[in-house]
């Protein structure tokens, strides 16, 4: 079973940030004067990076696996991830005590595959350029075995709690946003955050952040209607290649966000610049956003950039290499 197709609103995240406030990380808002030059406006980095298992993911993660009832946390749940969520669902079903099957792509990172089963789920594989095959083996585990899916992306709940990096954010910075700036991959991230900052701060301009070649987002925010990606683009940013944007997510952005796109050299460049002036270490795709607001992409508005570090778990032998500049 899954919760409804709903729209978030802003007093859903809102909910999701009083429920799950005691259990998440307030993740800081850091700036470096040498970041802010360099990008021409105030920067301001959120630093889900340091959030509970290297993501915002946990957020959503927590929020959802809270309303699970008495049977349903017998049971267990079932997701679906490109290996952030895998880690959140994981460490959220430990502390509670459930089951969790996860299904991950073959490619995952080994990083994000070892702290999965580390923190006690199960995991299972599939070929991520097959359209819709994770939904199909969730669905067939779900029926199976009476195990609740937790998707990473349509679920009201799921996308309330991301939304909380949103919420939390208007709290830390009470003046005026000239950008606030998202990694994207199915939209679950950008849509939570629109859901509160849309709603509470309409002012805010909006903008997703994808990789060269998977615009699918950027793409469908143009045409009014969920795209593709064409098959075969390649990217080191491998929490953000969805094949298209996710269903709920893109109701939720249309109309109200830009999207954006950053190239693979810009993303190493902006993990470069992030670990030396913020001392962050940065995955590839939760550099993104940094990386289109430092590489002159973002509209300046009236007001400072804020971009979202999304992730951390990168395989140490590619940070070292990016570092390097290999």
């Amino acid at each position: 079973m899954t919760t409804p197709l709903r729209p978030p609103r802003a007093a859903d995240v809102q909910a999701a940030l009083a429920a799950i406030r005691h259990q998440v990380v307030r993740t800081p808002l850091l700036e470096s004067a040498t970041l802010s030059e360099r990008c021409g406006a105030r920067l301001l980095v959120k630093a889900e990076t340091l959030q509970h298992t290297g993501s915002y993911k946990f957020r959503g993660a927590a929020n959802r696996l809270r309303l699970l009832d008495r049977e349903a946390r017998r049971r267990g749940i079932v997701a679906y991830s490109t290996g952030n969520f895998a880690q959140a669902v994981a460490a959220a079903a430990q502390a509670l005590g459930v089951s969790a099957k996860i299904i991950v792509p073959h490619d995952t990172p080994a990083v994000k595959r070892d702290r999965t089963r580390a923190l006690g789920a199960e995991l299972l594989f599939y070929d991520r350029t097959v359209p819709g095959r994770r939904e199909e083996l969730a669905a067939e585990i779900a029926r199976a075995e009476q195990r609740t899916i937790i998707p990473p992306g349509n679920d009201t709940d799921v996308l309330a709690g991301y939304g909380t990096v949103g919420a939390e954010l208007l709290e830390q910075f009470p003046e005026p946003i000239g950008a606030l700036v998202v990694p994207c991959g199915s939209g679950g991230l950008t849509a939570g955050i629109t859901a509160v900052v849309a709603e509470t701060r309409p002012a805010t301009p909006l903008f997703a952040v994808e990789p060269v070649g998977f615009d699918d987002v950027t793409r469908s925010l143009a045409a009014g209607e969920r795209l593709p990606n064409a098959p075969g683009a390649t990217t080191i940013c491998d929490a953000l290649t969805a094949l298209y944007p996710a269903e709920l997510p893109f109701t939720v952005m249309r109309g109200r966000v830009r999207g954006l796109v950053a190239s693979d050299e810009e993303v190493r460049t902006a993990m470069r610049l992030a670990f030396d002036h913020l001392h962050l270490v940065l995955e590839p795709g939760g550099a993104i956003a940094l990386a289109a607001a430092l590489h002159g992409r973002v509209p300046a508005g009236d007001g400072a950039i804020v971009a979202i570090a999304s992730g951390a778990n990168v395989d140490r032998t590619q940070f070292a290499d990016i570092l390097r500049g290999a």
